[in-house]
């Protein structure tokens, strides 16, 4: 089972490298109930030299009639961005961090995981361990870097609401990451409709890490997942494709690689109003 560190950097091995000039650290900070908020945040102070992605600007694309509250980006668009933060694929390593258990963080994560770059980590505990520490706080904003970021898309890692639909119980085992009871459907305080794709399992992602935003412990990790084949294909969704991605992140860590994300998770799902939406556990 690969060590955290592959998929995480402490605050003090970060620290040591701020001046790495192959590293390019990005700060996703957000609030759902208030899109402004990360960026203020990061005006009034983050890590030296770190850029600011938005979750609703730069890490999705328009939301439309269906697709989720957060499509994943046009993808001309997002690797011109990747471009100008200086991002070669497979060459830079990147640095992510947010301050809300990874669930930001994970999901520009996977982006670049799909657009075929792997050199990338979270900083485990997020910005609060960062503070913490009283590590270095800047308010400078570093300008855009020449740069060329050559994508290689993996499509296969995406599964849409009909590729659902057409599966059989033994193709694909779908993995629900939000809270209990929304899953159960006992409370819905974002989509129209509360419940859960039928047949899906559910594993909160908050399980990943701790009440400080540390990424739980390897065998921690693995009773997560215990009862799952590591060769099982699983589709992983949440309500709309971000904290998903927390649980991507720790499936991986304990030897699972056949995975796919639905992006737009329930709010795609249910904006179908499907007649087969399940409320109960399956």
């Amino acid at each position: 089972m690969p060590r955290l560190s592959s998929h995480f950097i402490t605050v003090d091995q970060l620290g040591d490298r701020l001046a790495d000039p192959n590293l390019v650290i990005v700060d996703c900070r957000f609030r759902l109930n208030d899109p402004t908020w990360g960026e203020t945040q990061y005006q009034q102070g983050h890590i030296p030299g770190a850029y600011y992605l938005h979750l609703d600007r730069d890490l999705s694309g328009p939301v439309q009639q269906h697709g989720g509250r957060h499509p994943l980006p046009d993808p001309e668009a997002f690797v011109s961005l990747l471009s100008r933060l200086g991002i070669e694929r497979n060459r830079t390593e990147v640095i992510i961090y947010d301050d809300f258990y990874c669930a930001f963080g994970a999901r520009f994560w996977w982006l670049l995981k799909y657009y075929g770059h792997d050199k990338a980590r979270l900083l485990d505990g997020g910005f609060p361990a960062w503070q913490t520490a009283q590590a270095p706080i800047d308010t400078d904003i570093p300008g855009f870097k020449p740069g060329q970021f050559e994508p290689n898309p993996q499509p296969q890692l995406v599964v849409n609401r009909q590729d659902l639909l057409i599966a059989t119980d033994n193709q694909r085992l779908a993995i629900d990451a939000r809270d209990g009871d929304r899953y159960l459907g006992k409370l819905e305080p974002i989509d129209p409709i509360a419940g859960h794709i039928p047949g899906a399992l559910n594993v909160p992602w908050k399980q990943v890490t701790d009440a400080q935003g540390f990424a739980q412990p390897p065998e921690v990790q693995q009773t997560l997942w215990e009862n799952l084949s590591p060769n099982q294909e699983i589709v992983l969704y949440c309500g709309s494709g971000v904290t998903a991605c927390v649980n991507w992140l720790s499936l991986e860590l304990t030897g699972h690689h056949n995975l796919k994300l639905y992006p737009g998770g329930w709010s795609d799902w249910c904006s179908y109003v499907a007649p087969s939406f399940d409320t109960k556990s399956p």
